[in-house]
């Protein structure tokens, strides 16, 4: 596990801009954290990183944007008005999990993941897994974000 601490909303998109340089097509990020923790501006990092020129907000009512403009589509998701699993494969959102022409980035993760992490975790020489992220986002202050992550299925 790795821990990165955000003194204000700037740095935060700074982490977000380098985890979306470094992301390959597959690859899942699954955020977790209070309202207002820092979810969003982390997603909008990622778009920056990814090249993405669209203006992001969150999908709270729409569950789901896609961005297509950078290297790589971006496919955005927020599921706070959704509380189980059930709800969100009825959602049709289970496409997003294996993202292979892009990204998928999760807001409330733990509504979707806390029963399927362990999907991530692939055996050594499996090329077909994408990578996972699990983020966990912590206020410390009015501008402090902790930020906890850890990779699975690399």
């Amino acid at each position: 596990m790795a821990t990165f601490t955000s003194r204000n909303p700037e740095e935060t998109i700074a982490l977000g801009e380098q985890w979306g340089r470094e992301a390959r097509a597959g690859w899942v990020f699954a955020l977790t954290g209070d309202l207002g923790a820092g979810k969003t501006h982390l997603v909008k990092g990622i778009a920056r990183g990814l090249g993405i020129v669209e203006r992001v907000q969150s999908p709270t009512f729409a569950l789901v944007h896609e961005y297509g403009s950078g290297r790589l589509p971006l496919f955005h998701l927020d599921l706070y008005r959704l509380d189980t699993p059930a709800q969100i494969t009825g959602a049709g959102l289970e496409e997003f999990l294996e993202p292979r022409h892009g990204i998928a980035v999760v807001e409330w993760g733990e509504r979707w993941f806390g029963s399927c992490a362990g999907k991530f975790h692939r055996q050594p020489g499996d090329a077909a897994e994408p990578r996972f992220r699990w983020v966990v986002i912590e206020s410390l202050s009015e501008t402090e974000r902790r930020f906890t992550y850890e990779d699975l299925g690399v």
